[in-house]
């Protein structure tokens, strides 16, 4: 990002903001090198903002020019030490829940500090920020909420969208991830209380994805909730009847929809943990008119179509033998379906028919194999097809008949995959891979030491969630996590930087491909099927710039790089880089 990517950064900002742009930058004589903001607000609001505010980091010449000498302590420290103060509170805390909390007090007193405190230990506070800590974060929301972050709209806002979005005073907004809490992570209906998802996905996006805090919004759309604890407990925040349905549903889904666009029309949509019966419905309706997708169904499969990449080059293929591998997926709600997609596009682009490549993949259910076709669900009858022999077998036993190269677990059920379904999977396979990706933990189909040591090491395993590393016979094996952090953020970036005017399904194969790409020699001989999360910014760096190359190859684009500039220059230059920069004061 650089400094001279700061300058934009923080002009759009102030528009974003509401107020008067700032009339200029000034340079302090060395080009783009001291760049100085000029913006109006000043004492007590400017301490105030998070999105200015450096808390104690105020230069004494700021804090003159500025009005607020005398509004904070007198010593200056420098960001380094606020880092290294923030990260020792945090560590002093033993519960996820509240080092979650800090975080968020965090934010809403200096976005830029938090957003550099993420970024520097993504490792340890990304599972704080997210998954698997999220889950109760949802949980426990209402109990909770200190200060509003994002718009609610719900069922008592019917007629009136429109006119609310205007209460967000930014302008210019990039990315909103939406999610009306029906389906959060494993646990069900939340109703209001899936705020929490929207709240750590955008983190993600701009401390990951080179998305300034500005330009993002978490929305939930609060149409009811199904819960009946939530219906009657005191503390819920959210709208207390049961959840709509049918065309009072999608009614006020559209009024959102035309709200957002006629709004912010450049923002991209991002719908998030949706219900199963509503999330592919929902994503055909909007798809091709709306810059949008739907993370469950497309930014899943995605990631999980880069882990298979990432695990044909652990043995030392290429995409192409993608044709190769026999596939069991287990799991028939949004996510399972949107893999099994991702794979017969991805075959597809590989030259092979979508009818040959659905023979090679095999779905498994809560009543057994499914190989039955007239379910009225063209790609679940495409997958059955074929399979009538096998249909309501139970998991072992496809086993046996298939012979599959990789199990891929989205039920939310855990310990799915005992001893008995894992131990058979090698026994028909020398490198049997084993993707056990439900969330939270506790809903994992296996663990990573379960799957190592009941295939004697020979597993090549990723989960949904963080699990720590196994030491087999002094072999060191290091399991990978699959999370859809390193595709969505740079398919975001990418999409929305390009101006696209849709998100095509190839460019989650190109995201795939590229994350697959990013994996170094020393993480292949790891056995890692991603790259370690340090590197994440790099990562969706490199998805964005597929994302766009897509976008201009597809003539979906509808803005270009600057003459003389390539793709990847573009994306480094608008890439968000949480720093401070110097702060004056302008009146009018």
């Amino acid at each position: 990002g650089g400094l001279g990517s700061m300058w934009g950064i923080h002009r759009s900002a102030m528009r974003s903001a509401g107020s008067a742009a700032p009339r200029r930058l000034l340079s302090t004589g060395i080009k783009k090198q001291y760049p100085v903001l000029r913006i109006p607000e000043h004492g007590q609001d400017l301490v105030r903002n998070p999105l200015f505010s450096k808390g104690t980091a105020f230069k004494m010449s700021e804090r003159d020019r500025l009005g607020i000498r005398g509004l904070l302590p007198p010593k200056v420290v420098p960001m380094e030490m606020q880092l290294e103060n923030e990260l020792t509170n945090i560590r002093k805390l033993n519960d996820p829940l509240m080092k979650n909390l800090a975080l968020q007090d965090l934010q809403d007193r200096n976005e830029t500090l938090f957003h550099r405190l993420l970024i520097d230990n993504i490792n340890e506070l990304a599972p704080i920020v997210y998954t698997p800590t999220v889950g109760k974060v949802c949980q426990h929301f209402g109990d909770n909420f200190r200060r509003g972050r994002g718009m609610y709209f719900s069922s008592k806002d019917k007629g009136e969208m429109a006119a609310m979005t205007y209460n967000w005073r930014a302008r210019d907004i990039q990315i909103i991830v939406v999610t009306d809490g029906s389906r959060i992570l494993g646990l069900g209906d939340l109703g209001a209380n899936g705020m929490g998802i929207p709240i750590g996905k955008l983190a993600l996006y701009c401390a990951c994805g080179g998305i300034a805090p500005h330009r993002v919004l978490p929305v939930t759309l609060d149409l009811g909730t199904d819960n009946l604890d939530l219906l009657n407990h005191p503390s819920y925040l959210g709208v207390q009847h049961r959840r709509l349905q049918g065309p009072e549903y999608f009614e006020l889904l559209q009024e959102f929809m035309d709200a957002v666009r006629a709004r912010w029309p450049k923002a991209l949509v991002q719908f998030e943990d949706f219900s199963s019966d509503k999330a592919q419905p929902i994503l055909d309706m909007y798809r091709q008119d709306y810059l949008c997708f739907n993370d469950d169904v497309q930014g899943t499969g995605a990631a999980v179509l880069a882990g298979i990449m990432g695990m044909l080059r652990v043995k030392g293929k290429g995409p192409e033998a993608l044709l190769e591998e026999k596939v069991i997926m287990c799991g028939a709600g949004s996510a399972g379906m949107g893999i099994l997609k991702q794979l017969l596009d991805a075959m597809e682009e590989h030259g092979v028919d979508r009818k040959t490549a659905a023979e090679r993949l095999f779905l498994v259910d809560y009543t057994g194999a499914v190989g039955k076709t007239g379910s009225g669900d063209e790609l679940k009858d495409m997958v059955a097809s074929g399979k009538e022999a096998l249909d309501g077998k139970p998991l072992a036993q496809v086993i046996d008949a298939v012979k599959p190269t990789l199990l891929i677990g989205c039920t939310g059920k855990g310990g799915l995959f005992d001893e008995e379904v894992v131990t058979k999977m090698a026994a028909g396979c020398e490198r049997p891979a084993i993707f056990s990706l439900s969330n939270p933990t506790a809903n994992s189909e296996c663990t990573a030491e379960e799957a190592y040591v009941w295939t004697q090491g020979k597993a090549i395993f990723a989960a949904g969630s963080p699990m720590p590393e196994v030491v087999l016979e002094g072999k060191r094996l290091i399991p990978s996590q699959c999370n859809n952090m390193y595709i969505f953020p740079g398919v975001g970036l990418g999409a929305s930087l390009a101006g696209s005017k849709r998100v095509t399904d190839r460019m989650f194969i190109k995201a795939a491909e590229a994350v697959s790409a990013c994996l170094s020699e020393q993480e292949l001989a790891d056995g890692r099927v991603f790259p370690e999360l340090h590197t994440i910014r790099e990562v969706s760096k490199a998805v964005g710039i597929a994302v766009y190359e897509c976008a201009l190859e597809e003539g979906v684009a509808t803005v270009y790089p600057r003459e003389r500039e390539t793709v990847p220059e573009n994306v480094n230059r608008r890439f968000y880089d949480p720093t401070y920069v110097t702060l004056a004061r302008d009146d009018k």
